[in-house]
């Protein structure tokens, strides 16, 4: 399942059915045709980036429903963690958890100094587009800002 091309802007996001946080499990594909998708990747939960990044998206998460975007967070971190996770931030919004890291390596996620998760974000528009790739492991509001740039601008 492993992608030996990292995906990127104009492909078509593959399809992916994980479990979030509440164990239920969510299919890119059923977001097709309904509304964009901000995708993002991240290393781990509790961790001082990562509750950074997840906190600034849901700092923003009205606007981006307001934009007709769905956000969905993605760690390799299991249900349980990311259901603790979740409340303990008030994160309105879904956390998959990928524990094999089959998704990552079917994105080309790659890894920051060959040991960490990279921190990826993707928005991909209602046809299943990808309209941006936002790649920074420090800048963690970046990914929220690049993402609704993305939005305002394409999708």
């Amino acid at each position: 399942m492993a992608n030996t091309k990292p995906v990127g802007v104009g492909d078509t996001a593959p399809d992916f059915t994980l479990a979030s946080q509440t164990g239920e499990k969510v299919k890119l594909s059923d977001f097709r045709n309904k509304q964009a998708v901000v995708v993002y990747f991240y290393p781990k939960d509790n961790t001082p980036g990562c509750t950074a990044e997840s906190c600034a998206f849901r700092d923003s998460y009205e606007v981006f429903k307001t934009m007709g975007a769905e956000v969905i967070g993605i760690s390799s971190d299991s249900v349980r963690s990311h259901d603790a996770f979740a409340k303990k931030h008030n994160l309105p919004f879904l956390l998959l958890s990928d524990k094999d890291g089959a998704v990552r390596n079917l994105y080309g996620v790659p890894s920051a100094m060959f040991i960490l998760p990279g921190r990826v974000t993707y928005v991909i528009d209602s046809q299943g587009i990808v309209r941006n790739v936002f790649n920074s492991m420090m800048d963690f509001e970046a990914h929220v800002k690049e993402a609704l740039k993305t939005l305002q601008e394409k999708v």
